[in-house]
C-alpha cells in the first residue's frame, strides 16, 4: 500500500492517529472532520476552505516563535518544510521580514523541543520571541553597521589601489601592490562576509544552496583566484586581480542588509506602538487605600481609580462616575465616547475629563488590547496565497542560477573568449541572481498593511483575508446590529387626543412594569423626553395582545390591534395611518384610555448612522449588496429600502443563512459576510470572507477573518480599499524582484555582449542586488502614507 502523508482535502500535514484507506492507499488527515468528508466524497476533493479548516483547529495549539538566520525566500521554504515533516504539525508559516514562524500543532504529539530541532536541522536557530530576541536583533543591526562602515573603508582604499590611473594622488609604491590589496581584501572576505561562508557551510551540510551559497561562491572565486595571481604572478599569462570586485561586493550587499534590517524593524512599528499604550502601573483601592501598583499585580474585581486625562488601564465595568473617554488609540474614533455606571471601558484609552472608578474584568492576555496585539503579530506573520509562487520559485531557483552561471562560463570560455571574460560573467551571474527581494515582496507589505488597518481599528486576521477582500464582487449584510442599532427605538408618535407626550406618558405608565422587549424603548423616550412616570395599579399582561393598568382611576390599555377589538374599541378611522407606519416596517402599538382610541405609538429598529452611506459607497465600486434576516419580509424590505439595499433575503433562520451564502458561491460569485461575529458565526465561517462587527468580544476575534472595532460599517469598505491597496504594493514589489531578476541574469550571463558589447560588471550587479531588496522594503513602507 502507498502511504499518502498530505490531507487530500485541504492539503495540511496528515497526522499518523487519523487515517484512512481508500483506493488501496492509506491517507493521513490534519482531523477527524477532513477524513469524514472524504470518506463521504465520491472523489478526492484537493481544496478545502482555509476558513474552515481553522474551525476544526481551533483546539489546537499555536506557536509563535523567532527564527536567526534567514536571508531570503529560500530560507523560508526550508524552515516551513522542515517543520511540517513533523507528524502532528497542522500548519507552519515562516515570515522572513517579521523573523518569525508561526505553528499550530497536535500538543498530544509534538513538543515544542521537536519545533526547535526542527528549526536546527533546516540549519537555523529557533528562540524565544521576547524583549532578549529583540535586543539581539538590535546588536546584530549595530554589528552589521560596524561591519559596513569597516568594509566600506577598506573596499574604498582598496578600489583606489586597484586603478592608480584614476587617482593621481596615489604614491608609485601603492600602484597594482597585489601583495598589499592581498592583505587589505582579507579582513573583508573573512571578517565582513563570514555570514555568507557560515550560511554556506549550513545549507552544503543539507546538501542545498542559498542566496548565502551564490554570494560566497561568487566573491571566493574573485578573491582566490586574485590571491593565486598576487602570490604566484608569473604563473599567470594574464596577472589580472579581482579584489576589489570581491570586497566591494560583499561590502555593497552588507549594506543593502543593513538597510533592508532598519527598514524591517519600521514594517512592525504598528505592533510596537500597541504595546506602547500598555498601562505600566494602576491605582488600586485596597480596602479604604489607594495604591499604585504594577498592571501586573491587578486582580480581576479590583477597583481601578482613574483621574481626568490618565490612561484606563484595564478592561471594565465602570462602578462609579460619568466621563468622556478617548477610545482612538484602540477604535481609531477619533471623537470621545461618553461613559457612565455599568459602561464597558477599554484599557489603554485616556480619560478625558472625569473621575472614574473602574471595577477590573479583564487583565493581562485577556485585555482587548492584548488580543489585539496578538491577532496582528498573527496576521503579520501569515502569508498570503500570492506569495506561494514566490515561494516555489526560490526552491528550485538558487540551483538553477548555479546552473546558468557554469553554463554561462562554460560557453564563454570553449568558444574562445578569454578566461578573465568568462569568468567575469560567472561572477556577475552568482551575484545578480540572489533572490532576497522574491522572500520580502509580500511579507513586508502584510505587515505593514495589517498595522495600518489596526491603526485605525480594523483587525485583518492573516495575508488570506487581506487578499481575498480585493476580489469581494457580493457583500450580505446581516439587519439586526449589523446594518441597524439593535435596539428597538420610538420612532414616530400619533395623538389621536391630547398632546404627543401625553399619549406617551400613559404609554410609559402602563408599561414600567412591563417586561416586554418594547416596554424599554417605551420608558426610554419618556425620560429622554423628562416625562414623569407615576406607579401604575393594577398592572396585567394579556399574552400575545399587550398590557393594561390603572393610574388615577383610569384604565389603560396598551397593545395591537386583537386587544382593542377585544375590548370594543374602533380603529377605522385610523387605520389608513396605521398600515402607513407598519408597511415602513415598524411595529405600531395603539393606546386607549378609557375605552377611547387615544393615540399610536411606532417602534423600529433604526438603521445605524452610517449604514446608507456604506451600501452607496459598495455599489460605486460595483459591488453587489444583499441584506439578509430572520425578520418578516415586510419589515426587511422596508429597512432595505432605507439602507439602499434592493435584494433582500427574509425569514432566514440563523442555521440556514449559511446555506444562503452557499447558494451564491455557487453562482460563482465570490462573497463577503458582514455580521455581529456571534448569531451569524456558520454564515461568516461560510463565506470567502467573513467581517465581523462588533467591540472586540472574545467571539467577535474568534469569529471571521477582519474584525471591526468599531460599530461602523463603512469601515468594510475601508477594509476592502486596504485591501485593494495592499495587494496593489505586492504585485509591483513581485513584479519589481521578478523583472530584476529574470532581466539581469540573461545581461550578466553575456546575451547582450555579441550585439552591443554589454556585460555587467559584477560590482554593479551587487548594487543592483542589493538595491532591489531595499526597493521592495521602502516601497511597503510608503503604504504607512496611505489614509
Amino acid at each position: 500500500m502507498k502511504e499518502v502523508w498530505k490531507d487530500p482535502i485541504c492539503g495540511m500535514k496528515g497526522d499518523r492517529n487519523i487515517s484512512a484507506t481508500k483506493e488501496g492507499k492509506i491517507y493521513y488527515f490534519c482531523s477527524e472532520h477532513c477524513k469524514e468528508e472524504f470518506l463521504n466524497s465520491n472523489k478526492k476533493t484537493k481544496k478545502k476552505k482555509q476558513k474552515e479548516i481553522e474551525t476544526d483547529l481551533r483546539g489546537a495549539e499555536k506557536l509563535e516563535v523567532g527564527i536567526k538566520g534567514m536571508h531570503c525566500a529560500s530560507c523560508v521554504l526550508k524552515v516551513e518544510n522542515s517543520i511540517k515533516k513533523i507528524p502532528g504539525i497542522y500548519s507552519a508559516s515562516v515570515n522572513l521580514a517579521a523573523e518569525k514562524a508561526f505553528v499550530q500543532y497536535d500538543k498530544d504529539n509534538v513538543s515544542i523541543p521537536d519545533i526547535k530541532q526542527a528549526v536546527k536541522e533546516a540549519g537555523y536557530e529557533a528562540v524565544e520571541f521576547d524583549a532578549d530576541f529583540e535586543k539581539e536583533k538590535e546588536h546584530e543591526i549595530r554589528q552589521l553597521k560596524t561591519k559596513v562602515i569597516i568594509g566600506g573603508i577598506l573596499s574604498a582604499i582598496i578600489f583606489m589601489l586597484s586603478f592608480p590611473e584614476w587617482f593621481f594622488f596615489m604614491p608609485a609604491f601603492f600602484h597594482q601592490n597585489f601583495i598589499l590589496l592581498l592583505v587589505l581584501t582579507t579582513p573583508v572576505q573573512f571578517w565582513v562576509g563570514w555570514q555568507f561562508y557560515e550560511g554556506t557551510w549550513k545549507t552544503l551540510k543539507r546538501k542545498t544552496a542559498d542566496m548565502n551559497t551564490l554570494i560566497a561562491v561568487g566573491t571566493s572565486a574573485a578573491f582566490f583566484y586574485s590571491a593565486g595571481v598576487a602570490l604566484f604572478p608569473s604563473a599567470f599569462t594574464e596577472p589580472a586581480v579581482y579584489f576589489d570586485t570581491a570586497a566591494i561586493i560583499i561590502t555593497l550587499i552588507l549594506l543593502g542588509r543593513y538597510f533592508e534590517a532598519v527598514a524591517k524593524g519600521r514594517t512592525s512599528e504598528a505592533i510596537k506602538k500597541l504595546i506602547g499604550l500598555q498601562a505600566k502601573t494602576a491605582r488600586v483601592l485596597r480596602g479604604n487605600k489607594e495604591i499604585e501598583i504594577p498592571i501586573e499585580e491587578v486582580k480581576t474585581g479590583d477597583i481601578i481609580l482613574v483621574k481626568p486625562g490618565e490612561k484606563i488601564p484595564v478592561d471594565g465595568i465602570v462602578a462609579a462616575g460619568h466621563s468622556s473617554v478617548d477610545e482612538s488609540m484602540v477604535t481609531g474614533e477619533s471623537i470621545p465616547v461618553e461613559k457612565k455606571e455599568k459602561d464597558e471601558v477599554i484599557g489603554a484609552t485616556i480619560n478625558k475629563s472625569g473621575f472614574l472608578k473602574i471595577k477590573t474584568a479583564k487583565i493581562g492576555k485577556d485585555t482587548v488590547l492584548s488580543q489585539i496585539i496578538k491577532m496582528v503579530e498573527e496576521a503579520q506573520g501569515s502569508k498570503a496565497p500570492i506569495q506561494r509562487l514566490a515561494d516555489k520559485i526560490s526552491s528550485v531557483f538558487v540551483p538553477v542560477v548555479i546552473l546558468i552561471a557554469v553554463g554561462a562560463f562554460g560557453f564563454w570560455y570553449l568558444t574562445g573568449s578569454p578566461f578573465l571574460f568568462a569568468f567575469t560573467v560567472l561572477i556577475a551571474v552568482l551575484i545578480i541572481a540572489c533572490p532576497c527581494a522574491l522572500g520580502l515582496a509580500t511579507p513586508t507589505a502584510i505587515m505593514v498593511g495589517t498595522g495600518k488597518g489596526a491603526e485605525n481599528g480594523i483587525l485583518i486576521k492573516g495575508g488570506e483575508a487581506l487578499e481575498t477582500a480585493h476580489k469581494i464582487n457580493t457583500i450580505i449584510f446581516d439587519k439586526t446590529g449589523t446594518l441597524t442599532k439593535g435596539k428597538p427605538e420610538v420612532t414616530d408618535i400619533i395623538a389621536f387626543s391630547g398632546s404627543e407626550d401625553d399619549a406617551l406618558k400613559y404609554a410609559a405608565i402602563v408599561e414600567k412594569r412591563s417586561e416586554h422587549p418594547l416596554a424599554e424603548a417605551i420608558i426610554n423616550e419618556a425620560k429622554k423626553r423628562k416625562i414623569k412616570i407615576q406607579e401604575p395599579k393594577n398592572f396585567k399582561a394579556i399574552e400575545g395582545k399587550g398590557v393594561q393598568a390603572g393610574c388615577n382611576g383610569k384604565l389603560i390599555l396598551f397593545g395591537n390591534r386583537k386587544l382593542m377589538k377585544e375590548n370594543n374599541i374602533s380603529i377605522d378611522n385610523f387605520e389608513k395611518q396605521i398600515q402607513k407606519l407598519e408597511n415602513e416596517g415598524k411595529t405600531v402599538m395603539l393606546l386607549s384610555v378609557e375605552k377611547k382610541l387615544y393615540g399610536a405609538i411606532a417602534v423600529a429598529d433604526t438603521l445605524k448612522e452610517h449604514s446608507k452611506e456604506a451600501v452607496e459607497a459598495l455599489k460605486k465600486k460595483n459591488i453587489e449588496v444583499i441584506m439578509i434576516t430572520g425578520d418578516n419580509e415586510r419589515v426587511a424590505k422596508a429597512i432595505a429600502r432605507q439602507a439602499g439595499i434592493d435584494h433582500v433575503l427574509a425569514e432566514v433562520l440563523p442555521q440556514d443563512k449559511a446555506k444562503e451564502v452557499k447558494k451564491l458561491q455557487e453562482q460563482g460569485k465570490i462573497v463577503a459576510m458582514v455580521g455581529d461575529g456571534i448569531n451569524d458565526a456558520p454564515a461568516l465561517a461560510q463565506a470567502d470572507l467573513g467581517i465581523a462587527i462588533g467591540s472586540g468580544t472574545d467571539i467577535a476575534m474568534e469569529t471571521g477573518n477582519i474584525v471591526l472595532i468599531k460599530n461602523d460599517l463603512r469601515d468594510v469598505v475601508k477594509s476592502i480599499e486596504l485591501s485593494r491597496y495592499t495587494i496593489k504594493k505586492i504585485r509591483q514589489n513581485l513584479f519589481w524582484a521578478f523583472a530584476y531578476n529574470v532581466a539581469g541574469i540573461p545581461i550578466a550571463a553575456g546575451i547582450l555582449y555579441p550585439a552591443i558589447g554589454l556585460l555587467l560588471n559584477p560590482i554593479i550587479a551587487a548594487g543592483a542586488m542589493a538595491f532591489s531588496s531595499v526597493f521592495v522594503v521602502s516601497n511597503s513602507l510608503l503604504m504607512k502614507r496611505y489614509k
